[in-house]
């Protein structure tokens, strides 16, 4: 199990970690670091465990505004994908446009008409002519 040598506000730690997540312990610790350095700019030199105690609920303070801004966007997304399956499965209806239907009984009293006019036409080319 590898020793890692850490630095928080000032102070060196030796920490044993798990095979392989030295970096991630690197990480953490420069996140524990950088606000215990916060502390010690505004507060000025104090116990160790009250720095480490205050650095560690500042990151947990940090954390718990992340984990509340993460259940927002999972919840927005929830709605998001429910509003897009809504619509993948909507079916679309086509726009109903009624056309008029001529009756046939308009359309044979207009061709007895057309007939009658052509008759009519006929005949008075005929007295005409």
């Amino acid at each position: 199990m590898p020793e890692v040598r850490i630095t928080i506000g000032g102070r060196q730690f030796e920490v044993a970690c798990q095979e392989g997540e030295e970096s991630y312990l690197h990480s953490a610790a420069k996140m524990l670091d950088d606000e215990a350095q916060v502390l010690s700019d505004q507060v000025g030199r104090m116990p160790e465990a009250r720095m480490l105690l205050m650095a560690g609920l500042l990151l947990a303070d940090k954390t718990a505004s992340v984990e509340d801004k993460i259940s927002e966007v999972r919840a927005e997304l929830a709605e998001r994908e429910a509003e897009l399956a809504g619509l993948r499965n909507a079916t679309v209806e086509p726009e109903r446009i009624e056309v008029p239907v001529v009756p046939q009984q308009v359309t044979e009293t207009l061709a007895e008409l057309a007939a009658q006019a052509e008759a009519l036409a006929a005949a008075v080319e005929e007295k005409a002519g």
